[in-house]
């Protein structure tokens, strides 16, 4: 265990701490003789308390995932609940057991204090919020099993009946007490062969032994499967009964994964009716060999089936649970949807021919259009489990075939490739979905389809289809992200712009707009901002192309060119139906802009986006669409300019700690930004030193070095990345600004105003995140290109 954080006053004389220890003994020998975690957890309580003279105690135990720290807490006399925390520097548990540090606090509500430990530390204040209590002084410490020096848990003393900081005497017991607990916890928790499937459940206090006995009898009496009543009746997560399955089979929980890829060439010779029959499904041939998820990994190991079908093959076995196989099933082969069979399947069923297919007719047989049906559904489902954006198909004239391509996180990944002389079917297929007309093939045409009406999925994708050389059409479907908004702290902006940010959308009217190209996530950010103005005293109207995200609490219209509902006509419409908030999905010529500073100076908060590149430059921008200079000052609060980059997968990136160069070089890049700002032409070492100072405060550890991350790649991302992050530069509309603006001033002199008030270019922004840990300067460099 680490030395404490914070010196400690001398303890009381000999007398005090010899009784002090009589205690630690008597306790010591109380925790050798539960028989659980529980019993640790909820009966020795008023000891520890006792023990330590302090008005609260917690113990939290690691989960099995060991992402979180949870601990039992009483709610009444028979009742209890889990208070789970996250290992983040969110919660001074979650930070202790983060950073394997003992801390003791004498306030925890000193911002300063917390901050002489860590920069990021934080004390979540909200449970004193909702009772009343106040939480003044806090030991905490690891623990940590020995000699492996793996994190076990936590130990939490709150409130120091004394007053002020936790003596020297209890700092000196405390070491003594979490190697007694380490020792209980780490026989608690160390994996070990159980009885049953299920009596891990009971070991880990999910369930007790009466309830377990209860739910297998239900399970009998019913016809049930005993893992349906356990998450039906006793609420237990799938997770949960996965790693129960786990240490009694002795070989790793594999979980549904909805972004899983297809191993089209494993399931080749594989069936959905014969893998459902086994109980077993390959998954991958990676570095492990042919990983195997079964029910029961003993039976399908012993029948030696997996031998059989791949005989080169090294087996990794995996366990999972009947819910999550079911669900890997349907996903490999879409039974469930009643789709018919996997990818590789339904291709099996479109065989090539040796026609050019070039301007071969769209007719099939009505055998052939029944798989291609099948086959377009497959793919539409597919893409959407795995969180792509969009589907490209993409012909190639003559005898070449037509790929299709998924956008994922930004990138394009090859999906499959169908037979040259089924393209005009395909895509006859795609137009009728979206009612567009199939004779036309020389004219781009737009549509949409509601895939309710030919599968099991409730979504929308946007269609657009291109003449391509060669008398092919090329076409993209855009998968809409229908779902609930993000919650505004959860967007990726940093601190300091999420503050500017909130300060400026709070007031009561004015213009705001957020700027980026196609796909930036500008819709995402104004419903996020949307839903945290959402309240029951305030009315919300917003005209979007198409509505994407829907939100209780707003009215929302969709735009219909076709028939004569623009954007400015709706714009128009809702300054008569007495708006507080109005957002428009994009304003793109002048009577749009004009009505939205019209209704902004009127006493309306107008929320728009724009096709720009950054926020300055969407000023310049607007004042060209022949805006009055002097109006457009007056409404504007602020832009918002964003772009999405690569995340660094969580699972495997590699911390690393860069050299001086490295850290030179992205310094250089930081403030290559503000070469136009006053304290750069005036002393660029001085400001230099200024921004190094602040990343050390903010990114360094107590010895100044930076933690930076390198991508890796494993199975679960796509090269070292998963999923992407923000980059944001927030503008605002300040009085230095709004001078400019009616100045008509050019992009330079606004963007050297903005930076000497605060902003954070994109690539400033993408810097921090690096310094942060998010993603790296690569893909920062990939989106920020001048």
């Amino acid at each position: 265990m680490n030395a404490p954080v914070t010196t400690m006053p001398p303890g009381g004389d000999t007398d005090q701490r010899l009784a002090f220890l009589k205690k630690l003994q008597a306790v010591t020998t109380r925790i050798h003789a539960t028989g659980n975690l529980d019993e640790i957890m909820l009966d020795l309580g008023r000891d520890f308390c006792d023990l330590f003279s302090c008005d609260r105690f917690t113990l939290y135990a690691v989960t099995p995932e060991r992402d979180h720290i949870v601990s039992k807490v009483k709610t009444g006399l028979s009742s209890f609940r889990d208070l789970r925390l996250p290992i983040s520097s969110s919660s001074i548990a979650g930070w202790v057991a983060q950073s394997r540090q003992t801390i003791n606090i004498v306030d925890v509500y000193d911002e300063a204090e917390l901050k002489r430990i860590s920069p990021e530390l934080q004390f979540q204040r909200g449970v004193d919020q909702r009772t009343g209590y106040r939480t003044r002084e806090m030991l905490v410490a690891p623990l940590v099993a020995q000699p492996s020096g793996e994190l076990l848990g936590v130990v939490q003393f709150i409130n120091h009946l004394g007053g002020g900081p936790f003596p020297a005497v209890a700092l000196e017991g405390l070491k003594q007490l979490c190697d007694t607990l380490s020792v209980a916890l780490n026989q608690r928790m160390k994996p070990q062969r159980v009885r049953s499937k299920y009596d891990a459940l009971v070991l880990e206090a999910v369930l007790s032994a009466a309830e377990l006995e209860q739910a297998t009898r239900a399970a009998r009496d019913r016809d049930l499967d005993i893992e349906d009543v356990l998450v039906a009746d006793y609420h237990v997560k799938l997770s949960a009964i996965g790693q129960s399955l786990s240490k009694f089979f002795m070989v790793p929980y594999e979980p549904f994964r909805p972004d899983r890829v297809k191993p089209v060439d494993l399931l080749r010779n594989l069936k959905a009716q014969y893998v459902e029959e086994n109980q077993w499904l390959p998954l991958e041939d990676g570095k492990d060999g042919l990983v195997v998820m079964a029910l029961d990994p003993e039976r399908v190991g012993a029948s030696r089936i997996v031998s059989q079908i791949f005989p080169k093959s090294k087996i990794a076995f995996r366990v999972t649970t009947h819910a999550e196989f079911g669900q890997t099933v349907d996903q490999f082969f879409g039974t469930g949807a009643g789709e018919g069979g996997s990818v590789s399947e339904l291709l099996s069923g479109l065989e090539d021919d040796d026609g050019d297919g070039g301007d071969a007719p769209s007719e099939v047989s009505e055998a052939v259009e029944n798989e291609l049906v099948k086959l377009l559904n497959k793919v539409i489902m597919d893409a959407y489990r795995q969180g792509v954006s969009d589907i490209h198909i993409e012909p190639l004239p003559g005898k070449g075939k037509t790929g299709i391509r998924f956008r994922k996180d930004g990138s394009l990944v090859p999906y499959i490739e169908i037979p040259a002389s089924y393209r005009n079917a395909l895509v006859a297929r795609i137009k009728i979905m979206c009612d567009l007309d199939i004779s036309e093939r020389r004219k781009p045409q737009d549509g949409k389809i509601k895939f309710k009406k030919y599968g099991p999925l409730d979504i929308e994708l946007r269609v657009a289809t291109i003449p391509s050389a060669g008398g092919v059409e090329d076409v993209v479907m855009r998968i809409l992200a229908a779902g609930e908004p993000i919650p505004l702290e959860k967007l990726g902006v940093l601190p300091y712009n999420l503050e500017r940010l909130k300060a400026t959308i709070e007031k009561p009217y004015g213009l705001f707009f957020v700027c980026g190209p196609t796909g930036s996530g500008k819709t995402t950010t104004l419903h996020s901002i949307l839903n945290y103005l959402n309240t029951p005293e305030t009315k919300i109207w917003t005209a979007e192309d198409p509505v994407e995200i829907t939100q209780k609490g707003l009215r929302q219209v969709q735009v219909n060119r076709k028939a004569g509902l623009d954007f400015a006509s709706v714009m128009r419409a809702f300054l008569r139906a007495d708006p507080d908030i109005i957002m428009v999905g994009e304003m793109r010529d002048k009577e749009t802009v004009s009505t939205g500073i019209e209704a902004s100076l009127t006493g309306h908060l107008v929320f728009a986006t724009l096709h720009t590149n950054s926020a300055p430059e969407s000023i310049v921008r607007l004042l060209d669409m022949g805006m009055d200079p002097f109006n457009f000052a007056d409404a504007l609060l602020g832009i918002l300019a964003q772009r999405l980059a690569k995340r660094l997968c969580g699972s495997c990136k590699q911390a690393y700690h860069p050299n001086e160069e490295e850290v030179s070089l992205l310094l250089a890049e930081f403030c290559e930004e503000l070469k136009a700002t006053e304290a750069f032409r005036t002393d660029p070492q001085a400001a230099r030193a200024q921004v190094l100072a602040g990343w050390k405060e903010r990114y360094a550890d107590g010895e100044g070095k930076f933690t930076l991350y390198r991508a890796v790649g494993c199975p679960e991302c796509n090269k070292g990345y998963k999923g992407r992050i923000g980059l944001h530069e927030l503008m605002i509309g300040t009085d230095r600004v709004k001078k400019l603006l009616v100045e008509h001033s050019r992009v330079a002199a606004l963007l050297a105003a903005a930076l000497e008030d605060g902003m954070l270019t994109l690539k400033m922004d993408g810097i921090e995140k690096v310094l942060g840990g998010f993603t790296d300067i690569k893909m920062v460099r990939q989106v920020c290109i001048k």
